[in-house]
């Protein structure tokens, strides 16, 4: 089992789902409105305001899934989402032991 995970722009959510829903084996995903800043940049910011509001409106992504279709996500993801801009998205993938939808009877994944 892999958990998924990408912060992406907003405006990139609807292609992904489109794109993730004709993918064989997708399990479905978790979707959440999250805030995020980039590095520092090399020149520094120039005054307390722009540090402050820094912050971007982001989503992010969470999907527990087979380890055989990790890479398979991931690379839709990349393809979906990027745009040829800093700070398009980030995708990672993290093990998971183990897992269980929860219903009435629940069954492992």
């Amino acid at each position: 089992m892999m958990e998924v995970k990408a912060v992406i722009s907003p405006n990139k959510l609807g292609a992904l789902r489109a794109a993730l829903l004709d993918t064989p084996g997708f399990p479905g995903m978790t979707v959440s409105k999250v805030e995020g800043c980039s590095a520092p940049s090399k020149l520094g910011k120039a005054t307390i305001k722009d540090e402050l509001t820094d912050y971007s409106a982001k989503v992010r992504i969470e999907i527990i899934c087979n380890a055989e279709i990790a890479g398979s996500l991931m690379d839709k993801i990349v393809a979906v989402c990027q745009a040829g801009h800093m700070g398009d998205a980030v995708v990672w993938c993290t093990p998971v032991p183990n897992a269980f939808f929860v219903s009435k009877s629940s069954s492992s994944i």
